[in-house]
């Protein structure tokens, strides 16, 4: 569903994306994780067009995404940007149905059907009572919600997320982690989620890449990719992987001086 091939981003004269390949197919998540400054939240900015890209091609099932005209794009990808402002003076239910924006008709007034799926869509994150509280009086939790609900409201096929859990307490992390899995194995949904947390990664993703020094040092599954020697030589601290006592996933744990 997408595909990201060879993809090289520059910040001015230095390079931070070099030549990344990475494919999400319908029904996968697929966990970018790495140090900070690996280059995480610039793939998902560059996959999502947000930023332009030195060479390199992204294609959403099958088309080329930069060759998509800005409102067809909308209908193939939605974003859940990482501690974006929103518009104070909003209100959550505004905001939420900004994402049925690529679907309105000629006047832009929203349907009857456009309400009932933005109404759902905040229902799922659990949001629906702050509907008409304004953004601007929401924690950064409940902001980091609102978005997701936005995203849901497009109904796009692909989903891509840049630290969604940044802002969110264990209980909320769960939460969100557990909708997002069941998007994607139930609703089908390509989803591609940069993550701090490994052992969050461990749980939620079918796939894992690892970025360091704005390329992918490895790809595969969690057991594959969350290894003793990847993730010590990528973070330069000693862990251990070991079996998470109730799942059958690793957990990573640094080593005790």
């Amino acid at each position: 569903m997408l595909r990201i091939e060879n993809l090289s981003v520059n910040y001015g004269s230095r390079r931070v994306l070099q030549e990344v390949s990475l494919s999400v197919q319908s029904g996968e998540i697929v966990a970018l994780i790495g140090p900070n400054g690996a280059g995480k939240s610039t793939l998902i900015r560059a996959a999502s067009g947000v930023i332009p890209v030195e060479s390199g091609r992204i294609y959403t099932n099958g088309d080329d995404f930069h060759a998509l005209a800005p409102m067809q794009r909308a209908k193939y990808l939605a974003v859940v940007p990482q501690a974006v402002a929103l518009p104070p003076a909003f209100t959550v239910w505004e905001t939420v149905l900004m994402g049925r924006t690529p679907y309105l008709g000629f006047l832009g007034q929203p349907s009857s059907a456009d309400e009932e799926i933005a109404r759902k869509a905040l229902k799922r994150v659990n949001a629906l009572g702050l509907a008409e509280r304004r953004v601007g009086e929401l924690s950064g939790g409940e902001q980091q919600r609102v978005l997701l609900a936005r995203a849901l409201c497009q109904s796009t096929p692909i989903m891509l997320l840049d630290e969604p859990t940044a802002h969110l307490d264990l209980q909320y992390q769960v939460s969100l982690l557990d909708l997002i899995g069941n998007l994607a194995h139930h609703d089908k949904l390509a989803v591609l989620i940069a993550l701090h947390d490994l052992n969050l990664a461990a749980r939620y993703a079918d796939r894992v890449a690892l970025m360091v020094a704005g390329k992918i040092k490895a790809s595969g599954t969690p057991r594959e990719v969350l290894t003793p020697e990847l993730i010590s030589e990528a973070y330069s601290l000693p862990v251990q992987v070991v079996k998470h006592p109730f799942m059958d996933v690793p957990l990573v744990l640094p080593e005790g001086k």
